[in-house]
């Protein structure tokens, strides 16, 4: 069936309608990726043959084994026994993307139960899931042979290295949240677009877990977002609202990011410089077609993505079973009014630094203005997961924490630091 070409009025009403979907919030998700690594060697490289043969027992995940075509990142792939689908990132990484679920408690059960059995299919097989923001020792090397990751590789290699450092050694916890609805209160989607986006520093900074490039230190408490910041802002910093629509913003950022590739037949490298609205424009290459869009949306990566829902991309992948900590943060915030409102307040003093999402990857709560509002944000999340009645293991995970790292001005990549010296 051939599609019909796609206008540049009809891009921005697209992704204007479908970037959030607006309504009561009640869902929530996790996405958990994991570095791959030689269970006796870490420095060990993984092939993409040895990953797929660890996950065969799931079905063939997309890059791993035979395939039809390409895919973005995150879509189909087999699942696992509570549902939640399994992809391969480009350095042989392997994702875990939860189903929506309708409370915190079900998200965790649900994901711990899935992450179980990837676990003990990796041990199996003599490799482990390892819980880095950026892998520690490693130099980044692509395993999957993909038109999509090659195009990928190619645009970012105009800039340098760094995005094969994205591609290849990077990893996150990404909590997922309803947009949502249609008010002006803390339900409504504009309130949860500025709380997210206020709290980010304060995520970057708590989760802080990849302060090593290749076995040395680099400076940064999170070298990952050290690595996004080298990268294309145009696509990687998050879109300018200024107290607008954020769907409007989204459709403008969306349109006005560089192509990355074009899906087709041989190379999909896009022309350097191209954005979407020139293409949309000039018909050349070819044609847009209602699929490219769909295909460059997956190709953007600001710290907090619209999906439909709400996609929070800034948090370092942690150790061990530590991603429910700020998949429990998060939700606290986002779902108790109370909770929300102190947050705001709390984050509100980061406007001081010219660049808080720097500082707080640099520095981590080392910062006493980002530690002071990392504090009041945890206060304010304990107190939320009471009110909404977490379940005892969620909560004294979150009180552990933040008695380790937060009331300490501390937090994982510290203890990484003191390891190496």
């Amino acid at each position: 069936m051939t599609e019909d070409v796609l206008t540049a009025e009809d891009a921005a009403a697209h992704v204007h309608g479908i970037c959030l979907k607006t309504g009561p919030p009640r869902k929530v998700g996790v996405e958990l990726e994991w570095l791959v690594r030689d269970a006796r060697d870490p420095v060990l490289p993984v092939s993409a043959e040895r990953i797929a043969a660890a996950v065969a027992g799931f079905g063939v995940v997309p890059g791993l084994g035979a395939h039809n075509g390409d895919s973005p990142s995150g879509a189909g792939g087999p699942t696992l026994p509570a549902g939640a689908v399994l992809t391969a990132e480009p350095g042989g990484q392997l994702e875990l993307s939860s189903l929506p679920a309708s409370s915190l408690a079900a998200c965790v059960d649900a994901a711990a139960t899935d992450l179980a059995a990837l676990r003990d299919a990796a041990a199996a097989a003599g490799l482990e899931l390892a819980g880095f923001g950026l892998d520690p020792v490693r130099q980044p090397r692509r395993v999957l042979d993909r038109p999509r990751y090659a195009a990928m590789e190619a645009f970012f290699d105009r800039d340098g290295g760094w995005g094969r450092q994205m591609m290849c050694n990077s990893a996150s916890v990404q909590v997922c949240v309803d947009a949502g609805d249609s008010s002006e209160g803390t339900d409504g989607f504009r309130w949860r677009w500025r709380l997210v986006h206020a709290i980010g520093p304060v995520l970057v900074a708590a989760f802080a877990n990849s302060p090593l490039r290749v076995g040395k230190p680099t400076g940064w408490r999170s070298a990952r977002q050290q690595v996004w910041n080298h990268l294309d802002p145009g696509r990687t910093r998050p879109p300018e609202v200024n107290g607008g629509d954020p769907r409007t913003a989204w459709s403008a950022y969306a349109l006005d990011a560089e192509v990355m590739c074009i899906p087709g037949s041989g190379n999909w490298t896009a022309p350097a410089g191209l954005t979407f609205r020139q293409w949309l424009t000039s018909g050349v290459p070819r044609q847009v077609r209602d699929s490219d869009l769909d295909y460059h949306l997956t190709t953007l990566f600001p710290p907090v993505r619209p999906r439909g829902h709400l996609e929070l991309r800034m948090i370092d992948a942690q150790p061990g079973d530590g991603w429910i900590v700020p998949l429990a943060v998060v939700t606290a915030l986002s779902e108790d009014a109370q909770a929300s409102l102190a947050a705001m307040e709390a984050t509100a003093p980061l406007s001081r630094h010219d660049d808080p999402w720097t500082v707080a990857a640099q520095s981590g709560p080392a910062d006493p203005v980002v530690a002071r509002a990392s504090q009041e944000c945890f206060d304010a999340a304990t107190g939320a997961l009471a009110r909404l009645d977490a379940p005892t293991a969620i909560r004294d995970a979150v009180g552990e924490f933040n008695e380790r790292y937060v009331r300490k001005d501390r937090c994982p990549a510290d203890d990484l630091l003191e390891e190496i010296t």
